[in-house]
């Protein structure tokens, strides 16, 4: 979205920084992942391109299904972690106090709720541990700004419900 006052994006200083997914040809990329599956949920396989990641795809057994495989809600639970870990300490070396991450532990849920429309959505909450860090106000400040540089809260922003703690305290986005 661009501000009519400045004739910049809103998110320009995230933008600036390249942290925002390549939206045209001529923005900067700093990696791209491939994968390719089959079978769907169902019966599915998955693989990426290096072969560092392969998978087999089954439905939960909370859904009838056997429960002997992973699910895309499981994949994302533990990208979406792992991403969030890695802004976290991104933010904390900014702000040169790294050790306020370094023992940081993330527990994320990544909820399948179906739509009015017969269609299916996500809900995610991201529970964070930040043993380094006793006062509340800092953590839940280390939190909302590793919540503004992690790409995948920047791709489901305004999209599905993401729910933040900090040391148990719910965190309030911006």
């Amino acid at each position: 979205m661009i501000s009519r006052r400045s004739r910049r994006p809103t998110c320009w200083p995230v933008c600036k920084a390249g942290l925002v997914a390549a939206k045209d040809e001529n923005q900067r990329v700093l990696y791209t992942a491939e994968a390719r599956t089959t079978g769907g949920r169902a019966h599915g396989h998955g693989r990426t391109s290096d072969g560092n990641l392969e998978v087999d795809i089954r439905p939960p057994a909370e859904l009838g299904g056997p429960g002997d495989g992973t699910n895309p809600e499981e994949l994302f639970a533990i990208g979406f972690a792992a991403c969030f870990e890695s802004a976290l300490s991104a933010v904390a070396r900014r702000r040169k106090e790294p050790a306020e991450a370094d023992d940081a532990v993330i527990e994320s849920k990544v909820k399948l709720i179906p739509t009015e429309e017969r269609g299916f959505g996500l809900a995610v909450e991201l529970a964070v541990t930040l043993p380094s860090v006793s006062d509340p106000d800092a953590a839940a400040d280390l939190v909302r700004a590793a919540h503004h540089v992690c790409p995948y809260s920047n791709a489901t922003r305004g999209n599905i419900d993401v729910q933040l703690t900090a040391n148990g305290a719910a965190v309030e986005s911006d």
